[in-house]
């Protein structure tokens, strides 16, 4: 058993793919057309992490209910976790790339940490190894 794929709503299909596919360095691995319940076109887009078998449904937001939670699904609280081999490589990168972090980099028992937001206004936390951890990723 395992989860194939998560959804985050998103306000805009492209510009969700570009953070996630060039600021993240994700896969796009899927952008199909579709149809919603009631037969409006919509797509089916899934981005992954290089290798891994967990995909994000990135689905835009349709009517308002959908709009009110862009950004804000998990309450205010980091919702999701992106797990890295070279912290300070993926932080510089990420950076490079405009992504918005909204906390320096720090280590906790697990390993290095830094939250950073998605492109719809989530939290996530880049999380390094703990044997990696040195308190520098800057």
């Amino acid at each position: 058993m395992w989860i194939g794929t998560v959804t985050i709503v998103v306000p805009d299909y492209d510009e969700a793919i570009e953070f996630f596919t060039e600021s993240l360095g994700f896969d796009l691995v899927e952008d199909s057309p579709s149809l919603t319940d009631d037969g409006r076109p919509k797509r089916w887009v899934v981005v992954r992490p290089p290798g891994a078998e967990t995909g994000i449904l990135l689905a835009q937001a349709d009517g308002e209910r959908e709009r009110r939670v862009v950004g804000d699904q998990v309450a205010g609280r980091v919702g999701f976790f992106l797990r890295v081999d070279d912290f300070a490589q993926a932080y510089s990168r990420m950076r490079r790339a405009g992504v918005r972090f909204v906390t320096e980099p720090r280590t906790e028992p697990y390993g290095q940490v830094a939250v950073f937001l998605d492109v719809a206004g989530n939290q996530w936390d880049l999380l390094g190894p703990a044997d990696r951890a040195s308190g520098d990723a800057s």
